[in-house]
């Protein structure tokens, strides 16, 4: 493939991109906070699993069925003014939904109205995001913004759950929603004076018969371009495959502690903070060890030792809420060793005008499970319940984590793809955005 990936980074960069990391930082801690006192309202309100899961599915659909077009969409249009406009959207449907908590005439639907909305503006942002920030920070610093995000996560992890119980207690329903509105000020006001790098098109395309290529055509060629690296394809799979059994049972966690736990809102954010310990602890780890040479192979250890903690979620009695703590804390701290060396290998083999499109793509495929796990186990588990899926979920993931290991493919995938349009894979870990999902993600 032709093209000049190396496109100049100015001087101050850091001053702009940590202007603009840092009130990603707030959106997301205020988005956080507020997921979760839907997601408890939703759980004390109804007990249905059925309902959790459709709440779950109205945040991943527009996720799976927008993201490949939002990607050819990102490299075509102002990334700036579309990170403004997706912030913007979200906002919106924080304060309708706040103003229907105010009013008292809120219903689960509307819920799931706005969950869907806020995905919706979300598959647009992330991949703006993405392919920005390996234009806005120099090659040599990209390690360190890439343990700087994970650990960013595992904080966010660690306090938006308690602070969430906490501000439940001390204010009404809709001021909490209205909190999503105020930190999204902070995401979007950095984005009027900080400059954002477009992408150079590639030298083909700029001789394509001076004619600029259809949305359509763009979807393809990110299409063509995933589906010519079969190691890639592999991976792409096995997550699928593994987010099909994993997901549910996050999604229905609050379940499993209200039911089997016997707990409340502080039992549920006392677990998710595990989680986000353990995010931060692996993210630290994999900040300073950087993995093996062979960074996909630390993604198998990480399968492994992630698949463990989802099966000790699954096996935990009732009586031992300490066990389910610390499996929280595994299965957390495995997360950015798992899905931190895939990122690197994807966004440093990844030309950058093709990025917005690849980054969804995968995303998309890695995803495109869950919706129907999320279908078939909250009616299911209304019946079987819910530690069925933490232990289903957490078999397979330690059995695809053994299984890696014998795939040539995926053992070598981080060689590059085979055809001639193969980018090198440079030898340093690329970041990964604040608010990427994970390609195995739970």
């Amino acid at each position: 493939m032709d093209t000049d990936s190396t496109q100049k980074v100015p001087p101050h960069w850091a001053l702009n991109f940590f202007t603009i990391w840092f009130g990603q930082a707030f959106s997301i801690l205020g988005s956080q906070i507020v997921q979760f006192a839907l997601i408890w309202w939703l759980t004390v309100k109804t007990g249905s699993a059925t309902v959790l899961t459709f709440s779950s599915i109205a945040g991943i659909v527009p996720q799976v069925l927008l993201a490949p077009l939002a990607g050819a969409l990102v490299d075509r249009w102002n990334r700036r003014i579309t990170m403004m406009v997706a912030d913007g959207v979200g906002a919106v449907a924080a304060g309708v939904l706040a103003g229907l908590f105010a009013l008292g005439w809120v219903q689960v639907w509307h819920v799931f109205v706005i969950l869907f909305i806020r995905s919706c503006s979300g598959a647009f942002h992330w991949p703006a995001m993405q392919a920005s920030t390996s234009l806005m920070v120099p090659k040599q610093h990209l390690s360190r913004i890439q343990g700087l995000n994970q650990m960013l996560w595992g904080a966010l992890g660690v306090i938006a759950a308690p602070l969430g119980a906490l501000v439940m207690d001390l204010i009404p329903l809709y001021s909490v929603v209205a909190i999503d509105v105020v930190t999204a000020a902070f995401a979007i006001t950095p984005l009027f004076f900080v400059h954002v790098p477009q992408p150079e098109r590639s030298l083909s395309t700029a001789l394509t018969a001076g004619e600029k290529p259809s949305v359509w055509a763009d979807m393809k060629a990110g299409w063509r371009y995933v589906a010519g690296w079969k190691g890639a394809m592999i991976i792409l799979l096995m997550a699928t495959l593994i987010n099909l059994l994993v997901n549910p049972a996050f999604a229905l966690l609050p379940l499993l502690v209200k039911n089997d736990f016997h707990g409340n809102a502080a039992r549920l954010a006392a677990l998710e903070s595990a989680m986000g310990f353990g995010m931060m602890g692996g993210g630290l780890t994999l900040g300073v060890w950087g993995g093996f040479r062979r960074r996909i192979l630390t993604t198998f250890v990480g399968l492994i030792g992630m698949g463990i903690g989802v099966l000790l979620m699954g096996i935990t009695p009732a009586s031992l809420f300490v066990m389910a703590v610390v499996a929280m804390f595994v299965a957390g701290f495995m997360n950015p060793i798992t899905n931190g060396p895939i990122n690197a290998v994807l966004q440093s083999a990844v030309a950058p005008e093709m990025q917005g499109r690849v980054f969804t793509l995968v995303g998309s495929i890695a995803a495109l499970m869950s919706p129907l796990g999320l279908m078939v186990a909250g009616p299911l588990s209304d019946v079987v319940g819910v530690r069925t899926w933490f232990i289903v979920g957490g078999v397979a993931t330690v059995v695809m984590g053994v299984v890696c290991f014998f795939v040539p493919a995926v053992v070598h995938i981080e060689d590059g793809r085979s055809d001639a349009g193969a980018q090198p894979v440079v030898e340093t870990q690329a970041p990964v955005d604040e608010k990427a999902p994970a390609i195995i993600s739970i």
